[in-house]
């Protein structure tokens, strides 16, 4: 078989653990309507209230609270929590719908969409405003995690969103695009299967390449978030917005970062070179970059935490 490279695509439970930074973890979870998201809480070493939290958002596919998913493990969101923490921002990542602890809170019924995904977010804000030592809120999205991010702003004011690898443009060009890098043929077939989708019609017959992605059981999802175009959807938004985007993203490019900027005044942009998807530093080609996603031991670049920590002492 061919496989494919990475595309893109309440009650309270607390207990405590610790780190080699001094930080404390609480382990939490949300209740949806189908059952327990789980999350972890990691509280930095600092006294008083009022902590500034971010709650970090993970991209698409099997993907836990860590950044791993079921093939790959890349630990990024992980490291990027405890930079943060170190910087004396607490954070809250969370294993979402369907994924590791939180396996059985997925909607399995014939409506699941985009929007259950940021009911979630939505809870996850509501849980971090009714946390007495916290403060500040600020949405992470990384990668689809952007998109889920920027629509929950939209119906709660947070204090800034930052998008890592957020697509600027609707999922299924972006998705072609992907495709077209790898081979035509896939991606000739991928605009058939989203041409019948736009029209109201399943697709049965997909090839087995594309069959994790075009699932039958996933097309109402596609249907749902292909309706939404990014870079539209972040002008609804008020609150500042930072776009961060690797020069070496193989998976979404520079372009749809210009796209979410646009012309907003409250977007601002911060171009890492060398930078990929996942957030660690490629030296060379296609292969190279490729190379990265099977090494969980490099660490994410520093330039990105720069930044990062750039944006939070605003």
């Amino acid at each position: 078989m061919k496989f494919l490279q990475p595309l893109l695509f309440s009650v309270l439970f607390i207990h405590f653990t610790f780190s080699s930074f001094g930080q404390k973890e609480k382990e939490v979870f949300i209740t949806n309507a189908q059952g327990n998201v789980h999350g972890t809480l990691t509280l930095p070493n600092v006294k008083g209230k009022e902590i500034p939290v971010a709650l970090i958002i993970v991209g698409s596919g099997p993907t836990d609270r860590d950044g791993n998913s079921t093939f790959m493990k890349f630990k990024n969101i992980q490291m990027m929590s405890d930079s943060l923490v170190q910087m004396g921002i607490a954070t809250l990542r969370y294993d979402k719908q369907g994924i590791g602890e939180s396996k059985d809170a997925l909607n399995t019924g014939t409506n699941f969409s985009v929007q259950d995904y940021i009911e979630d977010v939505k809870l996850w804000i509501n849980f971090l405003e009714n946390h007495k030592k916290l403060g500040e809120i600020t949405l992470i999205g990384h990668s689809e995690g952007s998109f889920f991010a920027i629509m929950a702003a939209k119906e709660i004011p947070v204090k800034q969103v930052i998008s890592i690898a957020g697509a600027g443009r609707t999922i299924d060009k972006l998705i072609i695009e992907q495709l077209a890098a790898q081979d035509e043929a896939l991606a000739e077939e991928a605009t058939t299967i989203f041409d019948s989708l736009r029209q109201g019609h399943s697709v049965k017959k997909v090839s087995p390449t594309l069959q994790s992605l075009f699932h039958i059981s996933v097309q109402p999802y596609l249907v749902s978030w292909m309706k939404y175009d990014p870079s539209e959807q972040i002008k609804g938004l008020t609150c500042p917005v930072h776009v961060i985007q690797g020069d070496k993203d193989i998976q979404v490019p520079l372009e749809d970062a210009h796209l979410l900027v646009g012309e907003n005044k409250h977007v601002e942009l911060y171009v890492i070179e060398g930078m990929n998807h996942i957030f660690k530093k490629v030296e060379g080609d296609r292969e190279a970059n490729l190379k990265t996603y099977s090494d969980p031991t490099l660490p994410i670049m520093s330039e990105l935490v720069d930044v990062l920590e750039i944006i939070f002492k605003k």
